[in-house]
């Protein structure tokens, strides 16, 4: 393969050593004074960790924020629904961690596929997230002298994670909404519930302000600014079926991409092992059970094939322990990517247990038995009430059912190291920009970098942008908010006048199968291709046969899940491109034709250690693909093994 041109876009990584970079590039950059602060508005969309925390952030500096969220309430961002942590390396343990450690841990986890410099500011920045959430009261869990307590999770062998119960997520949440509402009270932000970004609004080659859909009146809304910051979450329900909400989608930065926001490593996406099985054809989502319970439950399958005694019945020398057998030096706690391919690679060849055949064990017995029922309800008590009210099984007397499932996604808008993409102006924070994770997140770093991006990056960076910029004051009579408000009705229009045949929800699912079954858990060439076919096929179908029914100028589920599906076509092209030109594995990639003889990923650090960005054409051309070479001048590349 040819050596990749040059990337014609700046990555704006700072000159010096690794651990001085960010120091020293926030010493150079220049600044906003406070009276100039309240002249320049910000639009922030999404509300979940990183839009939160940004908008309040930007709100206390005194910049005038305008915030908005497709959900009724902030509070209902699916941040809320992370369960098991969030790293930091406070090495409150003594067990041996540094910054220097989570850096490497989340460098290797994601299969050196990520910046350095990006991924060893978030390290950093990591210890002062943890004092900012106890300040505001988030609840984390203490150990009985009143320290704040860690457990362990997938990837790494110290105790760097900080959990509230099993709902560290919403307590996180909780503690930024009330940052946030304290801004709205003082007036320097101003909230926009129950509206959907349906585009940007770029002007002379700058973001300045977005186009939204009211989703109570339908009313189609132009909102100007001098600055535009992302933070609306991943795409993993382009599978349909999958661990987010069902209202998660791709819309906000597919129409950016589609404005000139480069799209990077679309492929890359996370299958979580820790999930419920699907339980049948009408189900509309699936549920997460957290990494955190592998801490102290043990997986595991029937030695013999077909075994269709209760667990009870299956006596221990009867049972296959298979990650503790595989990986023995971190056992249950192997990152994700791994140990959903052991759970298929299990399933497939005839292991798999419950109805359907694709589930695995995770048994807490031996921890109760050690630790005691009592220990085991104060750290997952509500995760395993969760459990038995779903599947009226008690997982302190069987063990639960697991098998996994679509969850995050690595991939998403291009950003530099101030988290700028290539639209000046639009800032991307969060899950929506291709974030720090390479190939593969590490559990407890999603709410990590969210934080870190909200609190601590993009405060900096976008004064350093708005103090650079040369802006002229704009508002939404201009062309440019007039064509783009155009161009949202017209494809409105167009989605209500097919008239088809067939539901949404219809299509929705139909492209999510294609998606799992060739772009999921193991990717190969052929399957790829037939992907392709079957996406472009699905897509012109879609535009003769779809049925949406009800007027555009009032509140129309059906409607707005139309306009997500329609980009989810794109989209799902888009990863399945990206995948095939990919020709390793790599984290949650994995190409069958690139893996070793014990079936683990095999990269091709030669020619693919580069950031995959994906330049949108037009509907009738083929993308572009850029290649950010990606350079390891602190951690030596080898291969991935946690034996």
């Amino acid at each position: 393969m040819s050596r990749p041109a040059a990337f014609p876009f700046d990555a704006k990584i700072p000159e010096g050593p690794l651990d001085a970079k960010w120091d020293l590039y926030q010493r150079e950059m220049k600044l906003v004074s406070p009276a100039n602060k309240r002249k320049k508005s910000v639009i922030v969309v999404g509300t979940g960790l990183a839009g939160a925390s940004a908008a309040a952030s930007l709100g206390e500096l005194g910049y005038r924020v305008l915030n908005f969220c497709i959900q009724d309430s902030p509070r209902r961002a699916h941040s809320v629904a992370a369960q098991g942590g969030i790293n930091a390396a406070k090495n409150y343990q003594n067990d041996g961690d540094s910054v220097w450690r989570l850096f490497h841990d989340t460098i290797k986890g994601g299969d050196y596929r990520a910046r350095e410099a990006n991924v060893y500011r978030l390290a950093q920045v990591s210890t002062r997230i943890i004092d900012q959430c106890a300040a505001q009261g988030v609840p984390f869990n203490r150990e009985y002298g009143g320290t704040l307590a860690n457990r362990s999770f997938g990837g790494a062998q110290v105790s760097r994670t900080f959990y509230a119960r099993g709902q560290t997520g919403q307590q996180l949440l909780l503690g930024a909404y009330s940052a946030l509402m304290r801004q709205v009270d003082e007036g320097t932000v101003s909230l926009y519930p129950r509206r959907e970004m349906l585009d940007l609004v770029v002007i002379d080659g700058v973001a300045r302000g977005i186009v939204c859909r009211n989703l109570v009146t339908g009313q189609i809304e132009r909102y100007a600014a001098d600055a535009v910051v992302l933070a609306t979450g991943g795409y993993s329900t382009v599978f349909f079926l999958s661990t987010n909400a069902v209202n998660c989608n791709a819309t906000a930065i597919w129409r950016c991409h589609k404005r000139g926001a480069l799209f990077a490593n679309p492929c890359f996406t996370q299958i979580h092992p820790t999930c419920l099985p699907q339980a049948g054809p009408t189900q509309s989502k699936l549920t997460l059970m957290s990494e955190s319970l592998r801490n102290d439950g043990r997986v595991w399958v029937p030695k013999r094939k077909g075994d269709d005694r209760a667990p009870a019945d299956i006596p221990e020398d009867e049972r296959d322990y298979y990650l503790e057998r595989i990986y023995p030096a971190f056992g249950n706690l192997v990152p994700r990517d791994i140990a959903s391919r052991a759970a298929k690679r299990m399933c497939d060849d005839g292991f798999g247990v419950g109805p359907s055949k694709y589930s695995v064990y995770l048994d807490f017995g031996e921890a109760i038995g050690r630790l005691g029922r009592d220990k085991i309800a104060e750290r997952y008590g509500n995760l395993f009430h969760m459990y038995e009210e779903i599947t009226d099984d008690d997982p302190y007397a069987t063990p639960m059912r697991i098998y996994p499932a679509p969850h995050y996604t690595m991939g998403g808008l291009w950003v530099d190291y101030n988290l700028m993409s290539t639209i000046p102006g639009l800032h991307v924070l969060g899950e929506a920009n291709f974030s720090d994770h390479g190939a593969n997140r590490l559990g407890a770093s999603a709410l990590m970098q969210g934080l870190a991006d909200g609190y601590f990056v993009v405060p900096s960076t976008l004064g350093h942008y708005l103090a650079s910029a040369k802006l002229d004051p704009v508002d939404t009579d201009h062309p440019e908010f007039v064509a783009a408000e155009t161009g949202v009705r017209d494809l409105t229009a167009r989605l209500l006048g097919v008239q088809g045949k067939k539901t949404v929800r219809e299509y929705h699912w139909e492209l999510g199968r294609i998606l799992w079954d060739d772009v999921g858990m193991s990717r190969n060439a052929k399957g790829l291709e037939e992907a392709l076919g079957s996406i472009r096929a699905l897509r012109e179908d879609f535009w003769k046969n779809v049925r949406v029914i009800g007027p555009d100028d009032e509140f129309n589920k059906g409607l707005e899940f139309a306009g997500r599906v329609a980009d989810f076509f794109e989209l799902g092209e888009l990863m399945a491109r990206d995948a095939l030109q990919r020709e390793e594995s790599c984290g949650g990639h994995f190409r069958d034709e690139h893996q070793t003889q014990e079936g683990e990923a095999l990269r091709d650090d030669e020619n693919f250690a580069f950031v995959g960005a994906w330049e949108w054409k037009g509907g009738d051309t083929d993308p572009v693909l850029h290649k950010e070479s990606l350079a390891f001048e602190n951690v030596t590349l080898s291969q991935r093994s946690y034996k």
